[in-house]
């Protein structure tokens, strides 16, 4: 082992754009393909995943890192930070943002298994639908969630999400065919939250100076 202290150099602080109670969340970063490669290799998360459960190499999630920064204008995706010690725990974003008809997908992923169950994926979708209503000015957040992944429909629901229809028997899992569920979000069906309530909140006038 190195005795040399800039060996291995500290990670410096990740920016944030939105800070919550128990997560933060941040911009995509380069140098945490790695962490993000580990997270879509485990079969278990893939499963709630509209993805075949291949295996991923870190150069092909490299070309994925690199195209979704190609297509900021069109989607917004964040790295999850549990707030306590700036882990990265998940990744959560808008997929296909349509500003003239202000709608948009929404997508989230807890990838550390002993980050779930915290309220962590309630709190970070919850703060993703405000910067999509209040930062960006959309007015429709849709979603799809398979029927056995009972964890995601709880914080859906919980977040503001209510179901709109079904897609019957068009996903297998466990030797089983499950509905995929799609569920939305209107901008009128809930107010922002103090974090982007603070952040896009106007200048108020102030008196004049005295001379």
């Amino acid at each position: 082992m190195s005795s040399n202290p800039q060996a291995h150099p500290p990670r410096a602080a990740p920016y944030l754009n939105i800070v919550g109670e128990g997560v933060a969340l941040g911009p995509l970063r380069k140098d945490l393909v790695p962490t993000y490669t580990r997270w879509y290799n485990n079969l278990h998360t893939l499963r709630t995943l509209d993805a075949i459960p291949l295996p991923l190499t870190l150069e092909q999630d490299e070309r994925q890192h690199e195209r979704l920064v190609a297509m900021s204008e069109t989607q917004a995706s964040f790295t999850v930070y549990e707030r306590k010690n700036s882990r990265p725990i998940g990744n959560v974003g808008l997929l296909d943002i349509d500003y003239r008809n202000r709608t948009t997908e929404f997508a989230l992923v807890i990838g550390e298994p002993d980050a779930r169950g915290k309220g962590y994926g309630t709190e970070s979708t919850q703060l993703t639908l405000d910067y999509a209503f209040c930062g960006l000015g959309l007015h429709n957040v849709m979603l799809r969630v398979f029927e056995f992944n009972l964890a995601g429909i709880r914080v859906y629901t919980e977040s503001g999400f209510r179901e709109i229809g079904r897609r019957r028997q068009c996903v297998l899992m466990g030797g089983k065919l499950w509905d995929t569920i799609f569920m939305e979000c209107l901008s009128t069906e809930r107010d922002s939250g103090p974090a982007l309530a603070r952040a896009f909140k106007p200048d108020e006038p102030r008196l004049p100076r005295e001379e």
